[in-house]
């Protein structure tokens, strides 16, 4: 897989927004794709260190529309923790 097809997009809540203070990054990744595989695209993509990498499996969320039930789809999420001498992701402009 190449690296843009591991990282899907980034995550942007409350929780995420704040966290980006203490180097910390969240992103949707490909199903398949292992802890190595997502810090080798963040590297290259964003061109920073990378010093640690959580990833966490979440199961789809049960939905009905009136009668009918199912599922929303399943996702890999990854917390991306960058070194202290690295420089930081811009996610937004600076405009």
């Amino acid at each position: 897989m190449e690296s843009r097809d591991i990282i899907l997009r980034p995550v942007i809540t409350e929780q995420s927004t704040a966290m980006m203070d203490e180097k910390k990054y969240t992103f949707d990744v490909d199903l398949r794709a292992t802890k190595t595989q997502v810090k080798n695209a963040i590297q290259d993509i964003f061109d920073v260190k990378v010093a640690n990498v959580n990833i966490m499996n979440l199961k789809g969320k049960l939905k009905r529309q009136g009668r009918f039930s199912g599922y929303t789809k399943k996702r890999r999420k990854a917390i991306v923790t960058l070194s202290n001498d690295s420089k930081e992701i811009n996610l937004f402009s600076n405009k």
